[in-house]
């Protein structure tokens, strides 16, 4: 519901400015033209207006009008698109997402002991001639590593068994995923670190449109890496 009253009242602000532009480029084109009738009316008959002074100052009221008129324009698509990212928003509610991040969490079911960790991954920005994905206790310590030859440039989802790289279980618990790539020649490649979060609601703040996630972390619709 929230999402819809966001919407109906961006459009409504939106004809509001533009209701209230109007009226006042019409205000001001009746001045302009009261002016210039009574600069013709009270010129001097031996040194009248020149031409290309009234051709001047009505090139300037059209500049004035057109830049009014462009900024019309761009008021009403920044209407349309607020309202499109906010239904693009509004269909993510419920969604799973991998957004930039570097926290996960290590946890047991209770019936079974299974342990689970939370899905994370990686965004690759161009192609790697080798990528390592190490993840670090509390403590900062490697508990696990994994390395991959090449790969495109992408989105890369992962998960975690709990077991370190000896192939024994870690305690439960948060954990960070640290990411580098490098290239054919050594270089180092963009890439960072992805962490998954689901979306219970969307929220307009001071800083724009945000997602909501189920833990209480915000975050802007340009984050959203991968729809799970």
């Amino acid at each position: 519901m929230s999402t819809v009253n966001d919407i109906y009242g961006s459009n409504a602000a939106s004809a509001l400015a533009n209701a209230q532009s109007s009226n006042v480029m019409g205000d001001t084109q009746d001045r302009f033209l009261k002016l210039l009738v009574t600069q013709l009316q009270n010129q001097d008959p031996l040194n009248p207006m020149d031409n290309a002074e009234v051709t001047s100052q009505i090139a300037q009221l059209s500049m004035v009008n057109g830049i009014q008129s462009l900024n019309n324009t761009l008021l009403a698509l920044s209407g349309q698109m607020d309202m499109s990212q906010s239904l693009q928003a509004a269909s993510l509610i419920g969604k799973d997402i991998l957004y930039p991040g570097e926290k996960i969490s290590l946890g047991s079911d209770p019936d079974t002991g299974a342990k689970s960790a939370t899905p994370f991954g990686i965004d690759l920005m161009s192609g790697a001639a080798k990528t390592k994905v190490s993840i670090q206790d509390s403590a900062g310590k490697v508990v696990r590593e994994f390395e991959f030859d090449a790969q495109d440039a992408g989105i890369y989802p992962m998960t975690w068994d709990g077991l370190d790289s000896a192939g024994a279980p870690v305690p439960d618990g948060a954990y960070t995923v640290q990411v580098t790539a490098s290239d054919d020649k050594g270089q180092p490649v963009s890439v960072q670190a992805l962490t998954s979060g689901h979306i219970s609601s969307i929220a307009y703040t001071s800083e724009g449109l945000k997602l909501n996630l189920a833990l209480g972390q915000k975050i802007s619709l340009l984050d959203v890496r991968q729809v799970m």
